[in-house]
């Protein structure tokens, strides 16, 4: 016979304790996850985005203006907060299964464990496409819709591995972000670092200091690297701000004057669904389209 303690605290257990699990991988490690919660909040964009892939409903979000190919996702959704400053008592009252937390939510992880069963799904940036995948299937063991990952991972991979074939030979690359008149490039270590590691494309200048912000950088500084290619990110039109648009900042000599911009290989991307949900499934795909489709119709 159990002694009358454990009885008692094994009544006292609350559902989401004894409700069955999964293990998935997140970004600390394996986890248990709830098995098919039913009132999920997502604080992430990446993590909304393969969601919303997978066809899985989401019933609380963050108050910021998605991407355009996430409107849907986001019309008639419950805000809980934004993505730095969740709503804990909007959170505590909606008492949600299960939150998936990372990237610009991660810091208040922590707090939000304290309200509801919280994971960690932040995307590591120098491994982006491997995390990518992995959440891709974490998502779809928690929600039983593991066949529907699958088919979604298998599209990844043929896309990477297209665009990879695609890039071989057509010649070096400066991923460069804009905000407001300020330039910036970022390395193969950073949050765009993956259109050098996954897809191929080799760094024009490999000595970019590496960090989430990138390195302020001057024409003259990119004229002197001459890069095959730019690719550009506005970062101001990805937030909705209003700001000098990244063609009217690089509109210049010097730019113009560097083999990209002699052979029209200055390629502006949708900013919003790479700055704002980059490592979303749906994101990687679409970004992934653009750079297949500019080295398709290249010159060189």
């Amino acid at each position: 016979m159990k002694p009358l303690f454990a009885v008692l605290a094994m009544t006292a257990l609350p559902v989401s304790a004894i409700a069955e699990t999964v293990e998935i991988d997140t970004a600390t490690g394996p986890q248990a996850a709830p098995l098919n919660p039913a009132k999920v909040v997502a604080l992430d964009l990446s993590a909304i985005d393969t969601l919303d892939a997978l066809g899985v409903e989401i019933d609380g979000i963050p108050n910021i203006t998605p991407p355009a190919y996430l409107a849907d996702a986001f019309d008639g959704v419950a805000t809980v907060g934004t993505l730095f400053e969740p709503d804990f008592e909007a959170l505590a009252v909606m008492a949600p299964d299960v939150v998936f937390a990372g990237g610009r939510s991660q810091t208040v992880i922590p707090a939000l464990t304290e309200v509801a069963p919280t994971l960690d799904m932040t995307i590591d940036a120098t491994k982006l496409i491997d995390d990518a995948k992995s959440r891709i299937t974490a998502y779809g063991a928690i929600f039983g819709l593991s066949p529907e990952a699958q088919a979604l991972t298998e599209e990844l991979e043929a896309a990477v591995a297209d665009a990879k074939a695609m890039a071989e030979g057509k010649g070096d690359a400066l991923i460069l972000m804009t905000n407001g008149g300020k330039v910036s490039a970022y390395g193969d270590k950073s949050r765009f670092g993956w259109l050098h590691t996954a897809v191929g494309i080799p760094e024009a200048y490999p000595d970019v200091a590496d960090g989430r912000h990138g390195e302020a950088v001057s024409f003259e500084f990119i004229a002197d690297v001459d890069p095959d290619w730019i690719f550009v990110v506005d970062r101001s039109a990805a937030i909705g701000q209003e700001a000098e648009a990244a063609a009217v900042t690089l509109d210049n000599p010097l730019v113009a004057g560097t083999k990209a911009g002699q052979n029209g290989q200055i390629v502006y991307l949708d900013s919003a669904p790479l700055y704002l949900a980059g490592g979303g499934v749906q994101s990687l795909n679409h970004t992934l389209f653009e750079i297949m489709t500019a080295l398709r119709d290249s010159n060189s």
